[in-house]
């Protein structure tokens, strides 16, 4: 036999135990583990796979369970139903077993690849496993519960778009009272976090949807304007700022907390071209902010104009626009506004007219609609859609009218019976533009005003709610809040919401219970006692205000009638008076004489022999160069008459 050399000596002994305590490690001698990359991917997939397998096993388990349930609900079916889920179960076993049975040699051949050291396995080996596993798996199928819910949610969605009334959110509303006027102007900011009332009181109220409680009472409450009706309250496009309209001829600008931020300054009445004037000159109607431009904002007068101011320039307006007829005449514009987009400035007039500019062109209307309303009435609102195509206008004459500004020739669709009996009565549109909304007047005692709502492609009465009984005036439905505020003409304001469609808003305040009073309040305040408080000094105090008039009724100086004036030359002692005209004033001062007679050259040279002894204040000044001081002597009337001259003589 051949003796092995020292290499084969080495591998059957295996590692010297000395070498290897030399080294510092016991693994001396041994081969190193080498990692491939496509192994390692070719792992962390198989892993994947097996997870997908285990949630697939998961969701069937719960539709087996959802399965269940429905079956026991429904009794007729338990039999068909129950072999149904029994073949599904041992399909489910089967498919399990034959993917368990995958993973166990998936863990076999993973276990044999980390002990296995060397080059990886070819790709037809590594491969197939894995589409064995696919193959047991399948593709995986939808969850039937989540189908459904899809199935049921396109359903409602189908179903809202083709009957927008579902969308109205009138489901539960809160009360604001304002006060017991009516309420004539409605703002809301853009975020629609704060409420802006004003009314015929002449007060503006705020209220804060997030810090209001279930009491429901208003934060601040001001007179912006005085002694003048709130026409039209409206925050701007960033919610800084609050354009106030009264009946005055001048607008204010107010921030979010009630402080004036600028007025419009007043024109001057005398002149007859309106367009010289800085500012308007009579009553304003109503106003509007650009929606755009920040601090630009417009108004309407009983002058005949329609002004653009901008917040930073309130001593004179940016332009004027004057609407006239057709005739071109002067006529008042009651209501205006701007275009979604700003470009174009609409205006209704008393004439019954509709009048549309662009905004940098004041000159000439681009459309001009001569009977859009009855003449002599007031049309109370003008308003745009949010496309921008479609102008809505709530006409004095009891009617609700459509119009294209693309074929301003007629109205698309008209509306009657809808009773107006103030010059502000608003319309609207939804925030998705598939409705249109206005309010109805009464007469007091005589019915309920109601929120009616018509449908834009059709112009249909679709919906109504009955508000109170009183005329509703103001209506403004927030596209973000989706809540619909109304202002009504007995000094309520109320907001309509619905807890699953609406946002924000009513729905923070609701929740919050009122705030009972502190025990610190309720305790009674401690009396302070003054001198005159003691019982000693105290005068009685009458029980009966009655019994008081009865002894005040016969003590002879309080019950004393006052003497009437004397008239005539008097009586008993009393001189009769002259009446108090001024003819009677001035005879009975004719008799008195106050005139001086008195020479006032005499006067004056009484003084001169003193002021001549003792010179005091101007002597002394012109001492040097006054010459002396010749007074002429007075004569007599007959030495006058004896020095004329011959030719006065003959002549008399």
């Amino acid at each position: 036999m051949e003796r092995p050399g020292p290499s084969e000596g080495s591998d059957a002994s295996g590692p010297d135990p000395q070498l290897a305590v030399t080294m510092g490690f016991t693994g001396f001698g041994k081969k190193a583990r080498t990692f491939d990359l496509e192994a390692m991917f070719e792992q962390t997939r198989r892993t994947a796979v097996e997870r997908s397998r285990k949630t697939l096993e998961a969701r069937e388990k719960e539709e087996e369970m959802n399965r269940e349930k429905e079956l026991r609900r429904q009794s007729e079916d338990i039999e068909p139903t129950s072999s149904g889920s029994n073949a599904v179960r041992d399909c489910s076993k089967s498919s399990s077993s034959d993917t368990s049975s995958s993973g166990s040699e998936e863990s076999s051949d993973s276990s044999d690849d980390d002990e296995l050291i060397g080059p990886p396995l070819p790709p037809e080996m590594v491969e197939e496993p894995v589409h064995r596993v696919e193959e047991a798996i399948g593709h995986l199928p939808p969850p039937l519960q989540e189908e459904e819910e899809e199935d049921d949610d396109g359903d409602s969605d189908s179903e809202e778009e083709e009957n927008p009334v579902r969308r109205i959110p009138d489901s539960h509303e809160i009360t604001l009272k304002h006060g017991t006027k009516t309420v004539s102007a409605l703002g809301l900011d853009p975020s629609g976090a704060r409420l802006v009332t004003g009314g015929y009181d002449y007060d503006v109220k705020f209220w804060d949807f997030a810090g209001m409680d279930a009491s429901f009472k208003a934060f601040r409450s001001l007179q912006p304007c005085e002694c003048h009706q709130i026409k039209s309250l409206q925050y701007s496009n960033t919610g800084d700022m609050i354009l106030v309209v009264s009946g005055s001829s001048q607008a204010k600008v107010i921030d979010r907390d009630g402080f004036e931020v600028m007025e419009c300054i007043k024109g001057d009445q005398y002149i007859v071209d309106m367009a010289n004037t800085k500012g308007h000159t009579a009553m304003l109607h109503t106003g509007s902010w650009h929606p755009k431009i920040k601090g630009e904002f417009m108004t309407c007068s009983n002058d005949a104009t329609v002004r653009l101011w901008e917040v930073e320039n309130p001593k004179k307006q940016k332009s004027v626009f004057k609407p006239r007829t057709m005739q071109g005449k002067k006529v008042v514009p009651t209501t205006c506004t701007y275009s979604r987009d700003g470009s174009l400035v609409a205006a209704a007039c008393q004439n019954g007219s509709v009048q549309i500019w662009d905004r940098n062109l004041t000159v000439h209307p681009k459309f001009h609609y001569k009977q859009a309303h009855d003449p002599g009435t007031d049309t109370s609102c003008v308003t745009f859609s949010y496309d921008g195509n479609v102008l809505a206008t709530r006409g004095g004459d009891d009617t609700l009218k459509l119009w294209d500004i693309r074929q301003f020739n007629k109205p698309l669709f008209s509306a009657s019976g809808l009773p107006t009996m103030f010059p502000m009565t608003d319309c609207c549109f939804s925030p998705d533009d598939k409705l249109i909304v206005t309010g109805t007047s009464v007469q007091r005692g005589c019915g309920s005003g109601k929120l009616v709502f018509f449908e834009r492609r059709t112009f249909q009465r679709v919906y109504e709610i009955d508000i109170t009984d009183a005329s509703v005036v103001r209506c403004l439905w927030h596209p973000k809040l989706n809540q619909i505020m109304v202002g009504t003409g007995n000094g309520l304001a109320k907001v309509y919401y619905d807890p699953n469609k609406s946002q924000r808003g009513a729905k923070l305040c609701v929740v919050k219970t009122q705030r009972k009073a502190k025990q610190a309040e309720t305790l009674t305040q401690d009396y302070i006692i003054t001198p005159h408080a003691l019982p000693m000094f105290r005068e009685p105090r009458q029980r009966s205000t009655r019994k008081q008039l009865e002894k005040d009724r016969l003590d002879p100086v309080k019950s004393h009638k006052p003497e009437p004036p004397v008239a005539g030359p008097g009586r008993g002692g009393r001189v009769g008076t002259h009446g108090g005209t001024l003819s009677s004033y001035i005879v009975k001062n004719i008799a008195l004489d106050k005139t001086d007679d008195s020479n006032p050259r005499e006067a004056i040279l009484r003084h001169a022999k003193a002021a001549e002894d003792n010179p005091y204040w101007v002597s002394p000044a012109y001492s040097k160069t006054q010459p002396k001081t010749m007074f002429a002597q007075v004569e007599s009337d007959d030495e006058e008459a004896k020095n004329e001259p011959e030719w006065k003589k003959r002549k008399i």
